[in-house]
């Protein structure tokens, strides 16, 4: 017979420990209805005030300050920017305004001629990026400039400007150039933060050199000309590399310590003239496409819809060239899935940007705005400086398309009054909102180069935290202020590439 063993009674410690983690549970549980609670109450006042509310500006206020509760709730951006503007024109103008609304401004905002680069330029970069081009151009670059002091970090640089010309994405220049760099940099002996840093601002000029989704979508908001402001953004694009990369070499200059003390220089000699030239002839697909995008334009003879359709189809046979031994086909196929979700979501923010736009000129509140900055007697550089600063603190909490979404519409009157130049803004709050995308505590980019730097395979055993990356973000605001200041000082940086264009 088997004797019947009495139950175990589960150890004290463990039944606190379970305890203790229900307890924890029900608190988070707590915490996180009574945050939704406040949110909702957040809406309800928001609403009410709308419909109480007999004056058009405050309408348009509630309305704001709505669409700021439904982000910080994490709802999509285009659904935050839509829902308020049409819970408001309903307030203001009756059933009737918004049926019209919702019947028109689908089709107008996202049917227009001028935004049909949008997608053959994201395929474009969407195909290139899958070709394995990314590693080839970053080959390069470090062969020809790790000679010089930070000469990895200047490549990294130069590298992301050459991505940015093919992909216009600072998302996918991030992630490739974090995968490529950052492990060698730190094989070099490069300081962690400097590593992190050098890629993280590489990705600045991806929204300035063309092509740019984001240069395309103000042109689109502001009703500027598509390809003179595209390229506008080229020169103040090699004007942040010029600066971030001078930057590095001053701190290799000044703290050989932070690029590896001369083990940079140490590894020279292993690349021969021979290497480099080869190295050079690897990444002739990129000038070709700069020259097809870029070069048509500026000479006249593309407009930008034309361009962006040469550099689709330049990229889909160069992909089916570098990828022609593993399944080209399929490559394409995946890349047009993307490209169709990328453009969904971008069409989407723009039919919400268009709805606030039309709004708030309802709402008197940019007429009010700029009324208040002329009879302030405020010059034009103080606003831009005021902007900077808007800029920085919207960064904290918006993303950068939804930070240019929010402004732009609101400060057209105000500019157009205070005579500053379309095509000019469109590179500075284009730039602004870059930056937005590395400083805490959003800074996306800065979160991404963060995740990377887990990877064993990227980070060479060496701790990186996301204090390090964000602390590396700081070295580099000398290199952005200039650039800020010198496109402030100098429109014509902006302004002279589109001038010749003419």
């Amino acid at each position: 017979m088997v004797a019947n063993t009495p139950p175990v009674a589960p150890p004290a410690n463990a039944s606190a420990g379970s305890a203790l983690t229900d307890t924890t549970a029900r608190t988070s549980r707590l915490r996180s209805w009574s945050i939704r609670a406040v949110f909702i109450a957040l809406l309800g006042a928001c609403g009410f005030v709308m419909f109480a509310a007999t004056a058009p500006s405050t309408v348009g206020y509630a309305a704001l300050a709505m669409v700021l509760v439904l982000m910080f709730m994490r709802v999509p951006i285009a659904v935050s920017m839509a829902v308020p503007s049409l819970i408001g024109l309903y307030a203001l103008r009756g059933e009737l305004a918004v049926e019209s609304a919702l019947a028109t401004v689908p089709f107008s905002a996202t049917a227009q001629w001028t935004l049909t680069v949008l997608p053959m330029f994201v395929f474009m970069g969407v195909l290139l990026e899958m070709s394995g081009i990314t590693a080839t151009i970053y080959r390069a670059a470090s062969a020809w400039l790790n000679w010089m002091p930070g000469g990895v970090g200047v490549a990294t640089n130069v590298a992301g400007a050459g991505l940015s010309s093919i992909s216009g994405s600072s998302l996918g220049t991030t992630y490739a150039l974090g995968r490529a760099g950052i492990p060698e940099m730190l094989d070099r002996g490069y300081d962690r933060r400097l590593a992190v840093g050098a890629v993280g601002v590489s990705s600045l000029a991806g929204h300035l050199i063309p092509p740019s989704m984001m240069l395309v979508i103000y042109a689109g908001i502001a009703e500027v000309p598509i390809g003179p402001q595209l390229l506008a953004g080229v020169m103040p694009g090699l004007l942040i590399v010029a600066c971030s990369c001078a930057l590095i070499v001053l701190l290799g200059l000044l703290r050989p310590e932070l690029v590896g003390s001369g083990k940079a220089s140490r590894s020279v000699a292993r690349v021969t003239w021979r290497e480099r030239w080869i190295s050079l002839a690897r990444v002739w697909p990129v000038p070709v496409l700069v020259v097809v995008v870029l070069g048509g334009m500026l000479a006249g003879a593309f407009t930008a819809t034309e361009a962006a359709a040469g550099g689709a189809v330049g990229a889909v046979l160069l992909t089916t060239l570098m990828r022609r031994k593993d399944k080209p086909l399929t490559v394409l196929r995946e890349s047009a899935g993307k490209t169709v979700e990328a453009i969904g979501s971008i069409f989407l923010l723009v039919i919400g940007a268009v709805l606030m736009t039309r709004f708030l000129a309802i709402t008197g509140i940019t007429g009010a705005f700029t009324d208040w900055v002329a009879d302030s007697g405020m010059s034009r550089t103080a606003f831009l400086l005021i902007l900077v600063v808007v800029y920085v603190i919207l960064g904290t909490f918006l993303e950068s398309m939804t930070m240019m979404l929010l402004v732009v519409p609101f400060l057209i009157p105000t500019l157009h009054m205070l005579e500053v130049d379309m095509l000019w803004f469109g590179v500075f709050t284009v730039l602004l909102a870059e930056v937005g995308l590395l400083h805490p505590p959003l800074g996306i980019l800065s979160y991404i180069i963060h995740g990377l730097a887990q990877d064993p395979r990227v980070n060479r055993g060496v701790r990186i935290t996301l204090g390090d990356v964000f602390v590396s973000i700081l070295w580099f605001i000398p290199a952005i202020a200039v650039t800020l200041a010198l496109l402030m000082a100098f429109p014509e940086i902006v302004t002279w590439l589109p001038g010749l264009s003419e």
